[in-house]
């Protein structure tokens, strides 16, 4: 789960495991025309992560077992079950709303209050949404990308979904301010933790890298995994033999 959600922790791991390009890309996304702005926000955002988010995830993932960051990590995700749930009902997904309601009360109950993860085990899968997804349901326009201070590279669309994701998170409530901080915390180290191992994968510059991954995962979900329309898929493309003959 993101901090202020786990769509804001997804954007947070982006813009930590980020460093600061070298040398402008070639080509410009038209998806990212204040690539100017952002690149300086991302290498602010770098320099924190190196100084600080990663020495502390590294030194959280030496002495916590996997279990226990996996046990973490579920619980967390549990919480934002009830993300998941208002903004499927939002989008009149109720198929998805009723998989997610069934997922937090097994494992808030079996699950040891969301530690164990039993749902999973049940075959019980469910598609993460966010008001960000449901803004696009709703007609709303992608926007530009946009580097946020801390949070990370968002589509403006995503961004504005913040405040509403922000008061569907549990630790929000969470009165005592130690506690709510203690708990934002380990969310996000946990969280740094879990994708240490997948900075290996970043190529090139990092930058572009990055945000275009995003985006292709950002549209994948608001899509609901749907690819676009595949000629080859469909019952009426029509085809002659002979074409393929030597």
């Amino acid at each position: 789960m993101e901090n202020l959600g786990k769509a804001t922790l997804g954007l947070v791991a982006a813009a930590t495991l980020a460093g600061c390009a070298s040398q402008a890309p070639q080509d410009v996304n038209p998806a990212d025309p204040w690539e100017g702005f952002n690149r300086r926000v991302f290498a602010f955002n770098e320099t924190i992560d190196r100084y600080a988010l990663k020495p502390a995830a590294q030194g959280y993932d030496f002495i916590t077992p996997q279990p226990v960051q996996d046990g973490v990590g579920n619980f967390f995700s549990n919480l934002g079950e009830l993300r998941t749930i208002i903004n499927s009902a939002l989008q009149w997904k109720w198929a998805n709303a009723g998989v997610a309601s069934g997922r937090l009360l097994v494992n808030s109950t079996l699950g040891l209050g969301g530690v164990l993860d039993p749902a999973t085990q049940m075959g019980w899968s469910v598609r993460e949404e966010d008001f960000g997804q449901t803004l696009a349901v709703w007609g709303v326009g992608e926007g530009p990308y946009v580097v946020l201070p801390l949070l990370g590279g968002r589509t403006l669309r995503h961004a504005s979904g913040l405040p509403a994701d922000w008061y569907t998170d549990p630790v929000t409530y969470v009165e005592d301010d130690a506690t709510r901080y203690g708990l934002r915390g380990l969310e996000l180290i946990n969280y740094r933790a879990s994708v240490l191992d997948q900075e290996q994968l970043i190529q090139g510059d990092r930058y572009s890298f990055l945000r275009d991954t995003y985006l292709q995962q950002r549209r994948f979900k608001v899509n609901d995994g749907e690819q676009g329309r595949d000629s080859f898929a469909d019952d009426d493309f029509d085809f002659n033999a002979d074409d393929f003959a030597e």
